[in-house]
């Protein structure tokens, strides 16, 4: 996504005119009563005052209380030119708040939102037996690719990656990156068998991808871990089934790496072929999230 450039109101509005002055702007523009367009103000400093540009935000609010005090019986009219300027800050607004919440070389979204959208997901679920999945997915010894072909190509291997794992989500998944070379896919609504699937299947796109077209010699892996909980309760603890995810993280990559595991039955397992390595690492359970 590209990124925003701030933009500063210049003198094309006067907000300190008043409904008189606004009215001659545009003669043609429909007519609407004086409360309308002190809605429209309003509307327009709420924008500017979350971008932090108290001046302008407070000259808009002064023109609204302006006309909110004129007889509202009165019509007048809406300058367009108002109008597309609500319409320009509201574009800005959202485009802004969805970069905050992207990261910025994988257009992945980020930890913040990651945070976020797993409480909200915790409320909505609440009940449902399907339950939540989320796997930590994390690159294979990630630092020798930054040292042996350089960091601007290690940036491109984060990028395909990424591109890889989301690839094939279903529909109300998504992908965040966690903290350096490792990857969140939260799966709403998935049963357990099915998430470990979509897991091991992100796997083998990136073990199967032509990554010597990157650079010779190039070879890229990953390791995951797979928690799942079944019918969730309201205000459950959205870093445990993390910390759950984690651990088993690790027990992939202690059993060779290039793996995907997950607990069935209380024992941690590997999905698809690496299911038969010789050893696969038993890990303690983490401990159950404190009551609230």
């Amino acid at each position: 996504m590209a990124a925003l450039r701030p933009r500063i109101l210049g003198p094309r509005i006067a907000p300190r005119r008043g409904a008189a002055a606004a009215s001659r702007m545009v003669p043609d523009s429909p007519r609407e009563p004086a409360g309308g367009v002190a809605e429209m103000h309003e509307s327009i400093a709420t924008l500017l005052a979350s971008g932090g540009q108290w001046q302008q935000a407070y000259e808009h609010l002064r023109t609204a209380l302006e006309l909110h005090r004129a007889d509202c019986d009165d019509p007048v009219r809406v300058p367009e030119q108002l109008r597309r300027e609500v319409d320009r800050l509201r574009q800005e607004h959202a485009e802004a708040r969805e970069q905050s919440l992207r990261d910025s070389l994988t257009d992945s979204y980020n930890r913040r939102y990651l945070d976020q959208r797993l409480v909200g997901l915790l409320t909505d679920q609440a009940g449902d037996p399907a339950g939540l999945a989320v796997a930590l997915m994390d690159l294979d010894f990630f630092k020798q690719v930054n040292d042996g072909f350089g960091h601007p190509l290690g940036d491109q291997v984060l990028q395909r990656v990424v591109e890889l794992l989301c690839a094939e989500l279903p529909d109300g998944a998504f992908c965040a990156r966690y903290g350096g070379e490792e990857f969140a896919l939260v799966m709403p609504g998935l049963d357990a068998e099915t998430a470990v699937a979509v897991c091991e299947a992100a796997r083998a796109r990136v073990e199967r991808h032509p990554w010597h077209e990157l650079a010779a010699g190039l070879r890229v892996t990953v390791s995951g871990g797979v928690a799942h909980e079944g019918r969730q309760t309201a205000g459950a603890d959205a870093g445990h089934q993390l910390r759950c995810a984690d651990i088993l993280l690790y027990a992939a990559k202690q059993s060779g790496r290039n793996a995907v595991a997950y607990r069935h039955d209380g024992q941690v397992r590997l999905a698809g072929p690496a299911e038969k390595r010789r050893h696969i690492a038993q890990l303690p359970a983490p401990a159950p999230p404190t009551p609230y």
